[in-house]
């Protein structure tokens, strides 16, 4: 016969309480995940609930929670199984995740979110705007935050690959669960067509399908969430405008002074949509010879000039928030999907990028709508 054990069931669910589902961020035991708990003598057994059957989390969601459960004091062998939601728990869990919420909804939108959304905008194409958006994502994830990169680019989409990443995302009643890469949550036209289609699509579907990915798509409690935007002032970025009004933009431009005038446009967009322009990054300002010194392939100047204009057209101080060098490290990095800021943050080219993610890693706060404390004297 089993000695008795010095600890309880109440004990177990405690140390379950202490591991998280990966994708949803929350507890197990607060999205009624744990089905069962037995003991005996030392010997304890679990059994956990997966949201589908092919669940790709299963595999770490037990490990997770047979060390938790070794780590009570005086327990012997630990077995964790797992079971099947049904539809009605399903529900249940969708619920819970979305703090209660029956319907999806913009989570971006709604007063009192703390995340910072920054929209990543051109005025053309080639200027290394993906390329801008993911090494800022890893830059800031590995400073510690929790972020999310919205492909929003639906025709030109990349954000999957430059990321490293061929997984997919997975349901869970009508909640989408996006796959991550980097410790960042993304979602991609790319995740949901076949190879190397292309989308032909009109404006009410680009609408449409921008407000799924922020809606449908659970992103958690994030830090940042980045959006790749096509280049221009078309359907999408007056969408994104619409959908997430608090949105900022991020212009990306090169040093020519042609590539700056049509990244203006793109950055005036926000008297139209009054949306904060965050700042402007030039990228491919200058190759790095073998002596050190600095070649001008595209020109110079573009990057402060528009910065310079958008402070103008806005009345606010619109920053360049940094020069990114033509680096052939940072291609690489985008094709092997490990992206520069993450891979060399202490090269030139992943400096320049990390300073950038610091500037981004504070937003300054509106004060319409707070009250700032002065009383009026009587």
């Amino acid at each position: 016969m089993s000695s008795e054990s010095t600890f309880t069931k109440a004990t177990v669910v405690e140390a379950l309480s202490q591991v998280k589902d990966p994708d949803i961020g929350k507890p197990l035991t607060d999205l009624g995940m744990v089905k069962s708990v037995s003991i005996d003598g030392s010997d304890v057994s679990a059994e956990i609930y997966l949201t589908i059957a092919g669940c790709p989390m299963k595999n770490k969601l037990v490990e997770d929670s047979r060390t938790a459960i070794e780590a009570i004091e005086g327990v012997g062998r630990v077995t964790v199984t797992t079971d099947v939601m049904n539809d009605e728990q399903r529900r249940e869990l969708r619920k819970r995740a979305r703090g209660g919420a029956d319907e999806p909804e913009i989570p971006f939108s709604k007063p009192g979110c703390t995340t910072r959304v920054y929209a990543v905008a051109s005025g053309k194409g080639g200027v290394g705007k993906s390329s801008m958006t993911v090494n800022i994502a890893t830059a800031l994830a590995v400073k510690g935050l929790n972020v999310g990169v919205l492909d929003a680019d639906i025709y030109g989409h990349s954000i999957p690959g430059m990321l490293g990443s061929d997984d997919r995302p997975y349901q869970v009643d009508d909640m989408i669960m996006p796959p991550q890469a980097h410790g960042i949550k993304m979602i991609s036209i790319g995740h949901f067509i076949d190879g190397n289609s292309p989308v032909v699509w009109r404006g009410p579907m680009l609408h449409r399908a921008v407000q799924q990915f922020l809606a449908d798509v659970f992103w958690g409690d994030l830090d940042v969430l980045l959006l790749d935007l096509p280049p221009g002032t078309g359907d999408i970025a007056i969408a994104v405008a619409q959908l997430i009004p608090n949105a900022e933009l991020l212009i990306v431009t090169t040093p020519q002074m042609a590539a700056a005038d049509v990244a203006e446009r793109a950055g005036s967009i926000s008297q139209q949509t009054h949306q904060r322009v965050a700042g402007v990054i030039e990228n491919m300002s200058y190759l790095v010879m073998p002596d050190g010194s600095r070649q001008q392939i595209f020109g110079e100047g573009g990057g402060e000039i528009v910065a310079q204009r958008l402070s103008r057209i806005t009345g606010c101080h619109v920053p360049l928030m940094g020069q990114v060098p033509l680096d052939p490290a940072l291609r690489e990095g985008g094709d092997d999907g490990k992206p520069l800021a993450m891979s060399s943050p202490t090269s030139q080219t992943g400096a320049v990028l990390n300073a950038i993610a610091d500037q981004l890693m504070h937003r300054r706060d509106s004060l319409a709508g707070k009250s700032l404390g002065l009383g009026v004297a009587p």
